[in-house]
């Protein structure tokens, strides 16, 4: 175990659990260089196909833990980022960059950067007791990095209402905004996420990277450019069972 989280491994699937339920599970910056260090790592494990995302206790991220960040010390805009914002932008990335999905299953409270990796993985099952928040107006600071995360996944209006407003919203309004995947009784998560990830784990590992694949590259992209990359994708993977 690392400090403040765990990472195990159960043939392809990877599991890396928040384990500071004392603390609401929130992130100190080694924390955040660590997690994005070991996704970094497995997302490229040729053997692993899926890796779920945890929070031990009953809540799954509080966001960042204030103690111990450079806020209020007299550093540059330069210093800040390297200090503060790098290794927060540094989880994103490699949930984005990894080449398979990331799969959160959160319950309880989701404030700040875990509403962040929440928005960010590609799935994410919420237990019906889940509230979601992003507070940093509160303090006047633009949550610019937690808003990078929701770009994508949350319309713009309702996004920007998440942020001016503060207000905490729950899980059904949450998957209705595309904030997450899928809602289920809390007693229930453990088993969905569960059987979710072993569903993922059983399918070929090329089949599962070329989905990933295939969206990140076509989201954005005009309606033939994604039609010849949906193609050129299928082509390449049934070719390669010859």
């Amino acid at each position: 175990m690392t400090e403040g989280f765990k990472f195990e491994k159960e043939g392809a699937i990877g599991r890396l659990t928040l384990a500071r339920p004392d603390k609401g599970n929130m992130l100190t910056l080694e924390m955040a260089k660590g997690l994005a260090a070991i996704i970094r790592e497995v997302g490229s494990d040729p053997l692993i196909n899926v890796i779920g995302i945890f929070g031990e206790g009953e809540d799954f991220c509080k966001g960042r833990d204030p103690d111990g960040a450079p806020e209020g010390k007299p550093t540059t805009a330069s210093e800040m980022r390297a200090a503060l914002v790098e290794p927060l932008l540094g989880v994103y990335a490699a949930i984005r960059q990894a080449e398979i999905p990331i799969v959160a299953a959160v319950r309880g409270m989701v404030s700040g950067l875990g509403c962040g990796i929440t928005a960010i993985s590609d799935m994410t099952i919420a237990a019906d007791n889940a509230k979601f928040v992003t507070p940093e107006m509160r303090a006047n600071l633009p949550p610019t990095l937690a808003m990078l995360a929701h770009l994508d996944r949350v319309p713009p209006k309702a996004l920007l209402h998440m942020v001016y407003s503060t207000n905490l919203i729950d899980s059904e309004r949450a998957l209705s905004i595309g904030l997450v995947s899928d809602v289920v009784p809390n007693e229930n998560l453990d088993e969905e996420m569960e059987r979710l990830l072993r569903t993922i784990a059983d399918y070929e590992r090329p089949s599962v990277v070329t989905c990933k694949q295939y969206l990140q590259r076509s989201i954005k992209a005009d309606y033939q450019t994604a039609n010849d990359l949906a193609g050129n994708m299928l082509a390449v993977v049934l070719s390669s069972r010859r």
